[in-house]
C-alpha cells in the first residue's frame, strides 16, 4: 500500500487510489444513479449482492489482493474518477430553485417523518409513507428546494418478513451498524458529537444526530442508543413501529420536540416544518412554547404564528389509522406543556380533540396538526374530499366544501425506479434535457415514436430478468426451508417469460384484499392455466407483526400459491422491499390495484410499472381517479364505494374476473403474424405518455412548493 497518503478514516486498510469511491459511497446520490451503481457492482459483485447493495460494507470487506486489480484496471479507475467528478458536478450545478428564486429567500423547510425509504442497504422504513418520504427528498435535491430531513435511526429497522414451510410469516430484525452505513455523526462548533438533553416525562434523555446525505439534502436521525440513557430509553431507537403505546408516544415526543431541538442545536435556520402524517406532530407544542418563552407571547399568538408555518400532510383515510393516545398517557409524559404554553389541562387537551371537551376521546395526532397548521392536505384529490368529510367537525361552522384541507397528489422519483435499459430507451426517444422538463406531459409524448418491434423486445427482456430474479429468490426460500430435491427442481418450471404477467405488492393490510383475486378459486386457477393463454401473478407484501389478520393474509395466500393447482402460475416473494419492487415494475404487464374504495389515500406502486408500459388493473380509489384515461389501463368497477361487506367484495372480485376474462387476456394475446400484440403496444406507450409526466415526484415537489411552503418563505 502506497504510504504517502493519509488512510481513511472510515475505511482505514482502503488503498488510497481508491479513496474516490468513498467519496461517492458517502453520498446517497448513489442511490439514483445508474453509473454510480454499475461502479460499485464492478469492485466486487458477489459482495454488492450480499451487502444488498451497500457500499460501505462491501468495501470494508474487501480483500488487498482486489483492491490492487482494481488499482491496476485502467477502464475502473476512469470509471470511478469520472464518477467521482459527476457527484461533485451534481453538487455544484445551478438548480430550478437558483435559477427561479437564487437568494431572495431565507430559511429552509424541515421535513419531519417518522420513516424514509431511500434504499435497500438503509432499511429504515415500513412501507409506502416511508418510500413517499425518500422520493421526496430525493426530487428536493434535483430541484435545490433549501430542506432538511428529520428522522429516526431506527438500528434494527422494521421486521425482515421470512416465510416458514407453511406459509407463516416469521418476524426477524437485523441490527445496522452506523459504520456500516454512509451515516456520519453530527458534531458542534467544539468538533465533538453534538448531544441534546429531551425532557420525556419526568426523564432526561441524551439524543446524538447522524447525518445522511441525500445528494443536496442533509437527513438528520435522532438516536437515543447511548450508554449515558437507560436500557429503556436506548431501546425507543430500535424497530420502528414496534412496541406499546407507551413506547409509541416516545418516539414521537423524539421526532417531535426531539427533532425541533437538535435542528436548534445546529443553528439551522427553519422557515417551514412539514409534517409527513401525524407522527411528528408534537413539534407545534414544542414551537409554541418556545415562542411563549423567547418572545414573552400568549399562547394565542405563539399558536397563529407556528400554524402559519406548519404544513401538514394527511396519509390516512381510515378513522382508526390516525394515530391517538389515552390522556393519562399523554399526560405523563407531555404534560409539563400545560405549564410552558400557559393554558390549562383541559385547553391542553382539547387541542388533539375532535370535540372540544368531550371526556371518552383521546388525544389525536392528526386533530393537533390540523390544528396547529394553516396549511394541510390529503395525498390524492380523492383523499383530500375524503379528508375533508373526516374532519370536518374540526371547523363546525364550514359547508364541507370550504373545509381548509387540500391535496397534493403523491408522485414517484423517476429515476430511483426507472429500469437503466428503459432509462436509455428513453433518452433515445424523448427530447433532449427531458428528465429536467418530466413534469411537462409534452414532453413524454414522444414515448409514441419508439417503434413497437423496440418496445417490445426489450419488454421482454426486463420479463425475462424478473423471471430469473423470482426463481432465485424462490429458491433461497426453499433452501432454508430445508426443501427437498424435487421441490429445487420444480423452480425452474415456475413462470414463463412469455405469459401474460401480474404483480401485487404492497402492505399486506386487509383493506387491500390481497386475496380478492382468489374468491373462487376453480374461476381463477381456469384462467391462469389456460393451455394457449397462460397467465401468472407474483404477489409480495409484509404485514405489521401486530396484525394477526394481515399475517394470516399472507399465510393465506402463500399457501394457495404453493398449492398444485397454483404452484408453477402463482408465487409469493418474502420480504418486500426495495430491489424486489424496482424488478417487479420493470418486468410485470399488468400491475393489480384491489383497495376497499376509498381505503387507499394514496398509492404509489402503481406509478412505478408505467415507466416501463406496464399497465394498471385497479379499483378506482386514491391515485387511480385522476391517472385513468380510459386508454392506459383498466378500472375495475365505476368507482362505488365499499361499504365493509362481503356482497361487496363479491361484486369486486366479479368485475375483476370479467375484466381479466374479456378485455386484458385477449389483447395480450393478440398478435400479429410477426408476433407483436400491436394494440397492447398502443396502450403501453400511452401509458408512458400519460402517467409518468403528471405523477412524478419533481411534480409533487413544485406543488408543494408552490402552494405551502413558498408562501410562508416569502414571508420570512
Amino acid at each position: 500500500m502506497a504510504k504517502s497518503k493519509k488512510k481513511s478514516a472510515l475505511l482505514p486498510d482502503l488503498h488510497p487510489d481508491l479513496f474516490p469511491l468513498v467519496d461517492v459511497a458517502r453520498n446517497l446520490y448513489w442511490a439514483w444513479n445508474a453509473e454510480f451503481q454499475a461502479l460499485f457492482t464492478t469492485v466486487a459483485p458477489p459482495a454488492w449482492k450480499r451487502t444488498a447493495h451497500n457500499p460501505i460494507k462491501m468495501l470494508k470487506g474487501l480483500g488487498r489482493r482486489r483492491q490492487a486489480q482494481l488499482v491496476a484496471d485502467v477502464k475502473f479507475m476512469a470509471a470511478m474518477r469520472r464518477c467521482r467528478h459527476a457527484l461533485r458536478s451534481y453538487l455544484r450545478a445551478k438548480t430550478w430553485y437558483q435559477e427561479k428564486y437564487g437568494r431572495r429567500l431565507k430559511g429552509k423547510i424541515a421535513y419531519f417523518s417518522m420513516e424514509y425509504g431511500l434504499c435497500e442497504a438503509l432499511p429504515i422504513y415500513a412501507g409506502g409513507l416511508g418510500v413517499l418520504a425518500g422520493d421526496h427528498l430525493k426530487s428536493a435535491s434535483d430541484l435545490g428546494i433549501p430542506l432538511v430531513g428529520v428522522g429516526i435511526f431506527w438500528k434494527q429497522g422494521y421486521t425482515r418478513q421470512l416465510l416458514d414451510a407453511n406459509g407463516r410469516q416469521v418476524d426477524r430484525f437485523q441490527t445496522l451498524n452506523p459504520e456500516d452505513t454512509p451515516l456520519r455523526e453530527i458534531t458542534g462548533p467544539s468538533g465533538r458529537p453534538l448531544r441534546i438533553k429531551l425532557p420525556v416525562g419526568p426523564d432526561a434523555l441524551t439524543v446524538r444526530g447522524w447525518q445522511l446525505d441525500v445528494g443536496r439534502i442533509p437527513l438528520i436521525l435522532l438516536d437515543t442508543d447511548l450508554a449515558v440513557n437507560r436500557p429503556r430509553d436506548r431501546q425507543m431507537t430500535r424497530r420502528l413501529y414496534s412496541g406499546d403505546r407507551d413506547t409509541r408516544i416516545r418516539q414521537e415526543i423524539l421526532l417531535g420536540v426531539g427533532g425541533w431541538r437538535f435542528l436548534r442545536a445546529m443553528g439551522l435556520p427553519i422557515a417551514v416544518c412539514h409534517l409527513n402524517e401525524g407522527h411528528a406532530a408534537f413539534v407545534a407544542l414544542e414551537r409554541i412554547a418556545e415562542r411563549i418563552r423567547t418572545e414573552g407571547a400568549s399562547f394565542a399568538q405563539a399558536r397563529r404564528c407556528v400554524a402559519a408555518t406548519n404544513v401538514f400532510t394527511t396519509h390516512t383515510p381510515v378513522p382508526a389509522g390516525n394515530e391517538t393516545f389515552e390522556v393519562d398517557l399523554l399526560d405523563k409524559y407531555m404534560g409539563r406543556y400545560t405549564r410552558l404554553m400557559k393554558i390549562d389541562k383541559r385547553a391542553f387537551i382539547n387541542l388533539g380533540r375532535v370535540q372540544a371537551g368531550n371526556e371518552r376521546e383521546p388525544f389525536g395526532m392528526t386533530p393537533l396538526a390540523c390544528r396547529t397548521s394553516d396549511r394541510r392536505n390529503g395525498v390524492s384529490a380523492l383523499h383530500g374530499a375524503v379528508a375533508r368529510s373526516m374532519w370536518k367537525e374540526l371547523w363546525p361552522k364550514r359547508k364541507l366544501e370550504n373545509v381548509p384541507i387540500g391535496s397534493v397528489t403523491n408522485g414517484i422519483h423517476l429515476r430511483t425506479w426507472l429500469h437503466p435499459k428503459m432509462a436509455a430507451l428513453l433518452d433515445e426517444y424523448l427530447p433532449k434535457g427531458w428528465e429536467e422538463r418530466q413534469d411537462q406531459p409534452r414532453v413524454w409524448q414522444a414515448a409514441k415514436r419508439i417503434p413497437d418491434a423496440e418496445l417490445w423486445a426489450l419488454h421482454q427482456e426486463l420479463k425475462a430478468e424478473l423471471v430469473e430474479f423470482v426463481r432465485e429468490k424462490v429458491r433461497q426460500q426453499l433452501r432454508r426451508n430445508r426443501a427437498s430435491v424435487v421441490q429445487l427442481n420444480r423452480v425452474d418450471s415456475i413462470l414463463d417469460p412469455d405469459a401474460l404477467t401480474i404483480g401485487f405488492a404492497r402492505r399486506f393490510a386487509p383493506y387491500k384484499r390481497a386475496a380478492l383475486v382468489f374468491d373462487n378459486a376453480a374461476r381463477f386457477a381456469r384462467l391462469l392455466n389456460h393451455t394457449r393463454r397462460p397467465v401468472q401473478i407474483i404477489f409480495a407484501g409484509k404485514a405489521h407483526p401486530a396484525d394477526a389478520e394481515g399475517k394470516a393474509l399472507v399465510q393465506k395466500v402463500a399457501r394457495l400459491a404453493a398449492s398444485p393447482r397454483f404452484r408453477e402460475r402463482v408465487v409469493f416473494l418474502e420480504d418486500y422491499e426495495m430491489e424486489i419492487a424496482r424488478h417487479l415494475v420493470a418486468g410485470v404487464d399488468v400491475w393489480l390495484n384491489t383497495p376497499r374504495k376509498p381505503q387507499e389515500a394514496s398509492g404509489t406502486s402503481g406509478m412505478k410499472p408505467t415507466l416501463h408500459g406496464g399497465l394498471n388493473l385497479s379499483i378506482l380509489d386514491g391515485w387511480w381517479p385522476e391517472g385513468f384515461d380510459g386508454k392506459n389501463g383498466w378500472a375495475i368497477g365505476t368507482g362505488q364505494d365499499h361499504n365493509g361487506s362481503r356482497a361487496h367484495d363479491k361484486r369486486d372480485a366479479t368485475e375483476l374476473y370479467r375484466i381479466l376474462e374479456r378485455q386484458v387476456v385477449p389483447l395480450y394475446y393478440e398478435r400479429t403474424a410477426a408476433g407483436l400484440p400491436r394494440r397492447w403496444i398502443a396502450r403501453m406507450k400511452h401509458s408512458i405518455a400519460t402517467i409518468p409526466a403528471v405523477f412524478n415526484s419533481h411534480r409533487q415537489v413544485k406543488e408543494y412548493w408552490s402552494k405551502y411552503y413558498l408562501p410562508t418563505l416569502r414571508k420570512a
